[in-house]
């Protein structure tokens, strides 16, 4: 049987954010990116304005992988921090009905 390596958590999350780096600079952000859509509350925001975004952190075990990232705009980003999607599940649905009233729909 094959000898595992043990990381601590903080040797994890450096080699996590190593491999995030690099997915910046792949096609496939570049394109995410371009759409210029959080994932999170779907807003239309300037691309530039998008942030890398774990949907489970790196902290809480997730990983840097295609599956696990999304665009994120700022606010969302910043508001989400640490938690897990169904951890802020409540505050996503307030969004967007406050983003469907702005726009007229709600």
């Amino acid at each position: 049987m094959p000898k595992r390596e043990v990381f601590s958590l903080e040797e994890f999350i450096k080699r996590e954010k190593a491999k995030a780096r690099k997915l910046k600079n792949t096609r496939w952000w570049r394109r995410k990116v371009e759409r210029g859509i959080c994932y999170y509350c779907g807003r239309k925001v300037p691309p530039e304005e998008l942030t890398m975004d774990h949907k489970i952190p790196l902290s809480r075990g997730g990983t840097s992988d295609r599956s696990n990232i999304v665009p994120a705009c700022k606010e969302c980003n910043a508001k989400k921090k640490y938690l897990l999607p169904w951890e802020w599940e409540e505050y996503l649905k307030r969004l967007k009905k406050e983003n469907e009233k702005k726009e007229g729909r709600g």
